[in-house]
């Protein structure tokens, strides 16, 4: 399990371990919060294709999905 502290993910790199459409590679490019400072929103965008696609932030704690850094 990948440890995370929301308010220290926009802008991380994180690994997808088993790559749909060649893309493999992602950075969350924004992240909101709401009035009581839990995460309302989390974007991820592909590097290699720019899309973007909201995610749910705590997917990104399942080792057996993502890998935090680019790997």
């Amino acid at each position: 399990m990948n440890q995370i502290n929301p308010k220290k993910l926009t802008l991380s790199k994180w690994t997808a371990v088993k790559p749909k459409n060649k893309e493999k590679h992602f950075i969350v490019s924004k992240v909101k919060f709401d009035e009581e400072n839990n995460v309302s929103l989390c974007l991820i965008e592909a590097v290699m294709s720019h899309t973007e696609r909201p995610i749910n932030w705590k997917e990104l704690k399942d080792s057996s999905n993502w890998k935090q850094g680019w790997v």
